[in-house]
């Protein structure tokens, strides 16, 4: 049973919990998981003191954990997938052949392409920024490129990847946050994420036509090209994992199967072609590739993946899950959501009101993680009561937490970036839109209806687009 605390009681919980989550992250930079724990220690301590039974917060914790155990399960099996990829030699692959196909004229538009095929294969922007992206920035010197040009189209192509593959633990976090199916959310994705990459491209075609007299004679692409060749039997046969997995999503089978194929898969190359023992693939399963190629870039680029390496995001749910629970039993979730419905009589308001709460959040914490975390629980049953799928919150929350990051400079991500590329955000965010036109899609979709998920349940309910007229 819930408790019945006061509003006043209600508010001084949750003043207290974005207290703690605000000064955790923004000012102290503590790791996401423990402010979580904290403030979900601080919330649990208030509640109980006001009479709230433990039994009952206990529950909830538990309840949540449960919903967060094949989002970890899932997290795990990415961790494998990518170090059993790597071994195989099929990300050093399309790494390889991605920098064959680099000219002066097309280097924007292909440098793009290649940062948005590298995440999509290895699911972490971060991995692509912090090694090709790093590749690429030294090769646009060499091309009297302007360096602001080329971050741009490395975070754009970074950005993509990251939240429309189904192996990135953002794109995994947001989907099973508010309960959503990993590939329904990530198909959902692409109506706002699509047109952005698709300007961004022509954009980067034109720029890149002032380009056309330079010459791609980098050390750099060479040092990379040649000491992948050395570590690795690059088999055309190593692309069958990707696209068994890719066949396998396309016709609906479950995640969890899928990438239990795909890492079986990229075992099975890794002792055919590259020649590894079994000792070798376990070890890589464990704790990622950990070989040394002798080249730091090199290194950069295939020293990934394996269990260990989703320990913390999997540290994070649970902690979400601890965070989230006490908020929940204490009603606080409940007076925010009564409140949010006060003031949005339609499914478009609400859903505006949604994407602006977690968009302003987002600028202020600078953690999708932890906005995630905190809103996704407590916003997904308004997306029921209004008749509209909870794809369209999961898809908002990328808009405006994975995609957005990058132009905010406080936040993890747009500090690293900053930080890896050599420069400054207000330099190379205009030259982004991607970044920026997920928001701007979002709502014409929310005030036109198109591409807004309806939520059927017995009866159909009605359609927003009448709500527009």
């Amino acid at each position: 049973m819930k408790s019945s605390l006061s509003v006043f009681k209600t508010i001084i919980l949750a003043l207290v919990a974005i207290t703690v989550v605000i000064g955790g992250i923004a000012i102290i930079k503590a790791p996401t998981s423990v402010v979580l724990i904290t403030g979900g220690a601080s919330i649990i301590l208030l509640s109980l003191i006001w009479g709230i039974k433990w039994e009952d917060i206990e529950r909830d914790i538990l309840k949540n954990i449960g919903h967060m155990l094949v989002p970890i399960l899932i997290l795990l099996a990415v961790g494998m997938l990518i170090g059993s990829w790597i071994l195989s030699g099929t990300i050093p692959f399309f790494v390889y052949y991605g920098l064959v196909l680099l000219k002066p004229s097309v280097f924007l538009f292909a440098t793009c392409l290649i940062c948005a095929i590298m995440t999509l294969m290895c699911g972490s922007s971060w991995a692509t920024i912090g090694t090709i992206g790093v590749a690429f920035m030294g090769i646009s010197m060499g091309l009297e490129v302007p360096l602001h040009y080329t971050a741009a189209a490395v975070v754009v192509g970074a950005i993509f990847g990251d939240k429309v593959s189904p192996l990135s633990d953002s794109t995994i976090l947001a989907s099973s946050i508010v309960d959503v199916n990993l590939m329904e959310h990530v198909k959902h994705l692409l109506y706002t994420t699509v047109p952005g990459l698709v300007i961004s491209l022509v954009l980067y075609l034109i720029i890149g036509f002032q380009f056309k007299s330079g010459t791609a004679n980098s050390e750099t692409i060479s040092i990379i090209q040649n000491t992948i060749m050395d570590q690795f039997n690059l088999n055309p046969l190593v692309i069958i994992p990707p696209l068994a997995v890719l066949i396998l999503i396309s016709r609906g089978v479950p995640a969890l199967p899928v990438y239990g194929i795909g890492i079986f898969l990229g075992c099975l190359i890794s002792g055919i072609f590259q020649k590894q023992s079994l000792l070798d693939i376990a070890g890589v399963l464990n704790s990622g590739y950990t070989f040394d190629t002798g080249v730091d870039i090199v290194n950069q680029i295939v020293q990934q993946g394996g269990l260990s390496s989703m320990l913390s995001t999997v540290a994070i749910l649970i902690a979400a899950a601890i965070f989230g629970a006490p908020l929940q039993t204490a009603g606080v979730v409940d007076v925010l959501l009564d409140k949010i419905k006060q003031f949005s009589k339609t499914s478009r308001s609400m859903m505006t009101s949604c994407l602006a709460m977690h968009g302003a959040l987002f600028t202020i914490i600078g953690s999708y993680y932890v906005t995630y975390s905190v809103l996704g629980p407590m916003l997904k049953t308004l997306y029921t009561d209004y008749g509209v799928h909870r794809k369209n919150l999961s898809r908002t929350m990328e808009d405006t937490g994975t995609a957005l990051a990058p132009m905010i400079p406080w936040s993890v991500t747009g500090a690293f970036i900053a930080t890896t590329l050599q420069v400054p955000t207000g330099q190379f965010i205009l030259y982004a839109p991607m970044v920026y036109l997920g928001i701007v899609f979002a709502l014409i979709y929310i005030y036109t209806g198109f591409g807004i998920g309806k939520l059927y349940t017995g009866e159909k309910v009605k359609d927003i687009k009448q709500e527009v007229s």
